[in-house]
């Protein structure tokens, strides 16, 4: 109950902070720009009001407060830590989109300072997880009921570069209107479910709950033709939202399923580039990331953003699947 109150209210509150923070988004000038090499059609979006996900990240915040309130008086802050770990995130995301804003063009901090500061974010959360006692160094592999033991500094590096590449892998997922926030919506219902399901994860589903809620007021303001555009600000938190989620259940190969639209993304800027370069300026996509291939096949963002998204769902059903097990359902 408390995970669908905490949705109900984060809806509530982005609903009504979208209201509010639009405005003054278009009065401070905060508009997008728009890269060169995108999509051609894209320029018309020039203009449009950018770090929306300030909205969510507002109502999953309040919502968090409130409903997770009887759980910190127990003394389990785990939603805490996630929404802190994730907010670190949007705000070197707010950082790169207020140097876009003031600058006038598409390039805000290098990618040597957000690495840095993503790996710090990371280890810090990691290591904070590690001292509560709520992650191991063991990796726990859905489907196969089984474990992987690993010394504890072999367990950080990996981890905390898993969380680097998520958080990166929902930023270029962040490209079409409404794409990142439906995508990640069946995400966060997974985790909701997780809490829902097994009470030691309880506080994570009231996040989770929480930044369905938070998703789902954004889509409002954000679905096509987007009034709002969530900015690294937004996609930057979402992706730490997602990792911290994983490693608080402590089950970070989950990220394989649940994320599956952002590997897919992430994997098809990466083959672009490396066979363009291989082959001197052949291409396997027509454009990457993949919703921009999709996109100059025909698809409008409106098909590209419901396929995407029914195929989280499916890989989100299947990823529950592949956990049950580990409680015994």
């Amino acid at each position: 109950m408390r995970i669908l109150l905490a949705l109900l209210v984060s809806f509530a509150v982005t609903t009504v902070a979208g209201k509010l923070l639009i405005p003054l988004l278009i009065q401070l000038k905060a508009g997008q720009s728009i890269k060169e090499i995108g999509p051609t059609w894209h320029k018309s979006k020039q203009g449009t009001p950018t770090m929306g996900g300030l909205m969510f990240i507002i109502g999953i915040g309040v919502a968090i407060l409130i409903l997770g309130w009887k759980g910190m008086l127990e003394g389990s802050f785990t939603h805490i830590y996630v929404y802190l770990f994730a907010l670190v995130f949007g705000m070197i995301g707010y950082v790169d989109d207020y140097q876009k804003v003031k600058h006038h063009r598409n390039t805000g901090l290098t990618s040597l300072q957000k690495f840095v500061l993503q790996l710090a974010a990371a280890v810090a959360f990691l290591s904070l997880m590690r001292y509560e006692g709520a992650l191991s160094p063991d990796i726990y592999v859905p489907f196969l009921q089984t474990k992987i033991t690993c010394n504890w500094v072999v367990y950080l590096i990996f981890a905390a570069f898993v969380i680097v590449g998520t958080v990166n892998a929902v930023n270029i997922t962040d490209g079409v209107d409404g794409l990142c926030s439906s995508v990640t919506v069946p995400v966060a219902a997974f985790f909701a479910v997780i809490g829902g399901v097994w009470a030691g994860y309880a506080q994570v589903g009231i996040f989770a709950g929480a930044l369905a809620g938070g998703l789902l007021g954004f889509l409002l303001y954000n679905h096509y033709p987007a009034k709002v555009f969530m900015g690294d600000t937004g996609s930057l938190f979402l992706g730490g939202a997602v990792a911290a989620m994983a490693f608080a259940c402590d089950m970070p190969l989950i990220l394989l399923l649940v994320g599956i639209v952002y590997l897919c993304e992430t994997m098809s800027d990466i083959i672009q580039v490396i066979y363009f370069k291989l082959t001197h300026g052949k291409r396997v996509f027509k454009m990457a990331p993949l919703h921009h291939h999709f996109e100059m096949c025909g698809w409008k963002e409106t098909k590209v953003a419901a396929v995407f998204t029914a195929v989280s769902v499916l890989f989100c059903v299947l990823a529950y699947f592949g956990v049950a097990d580990r409680f015994g359902v």
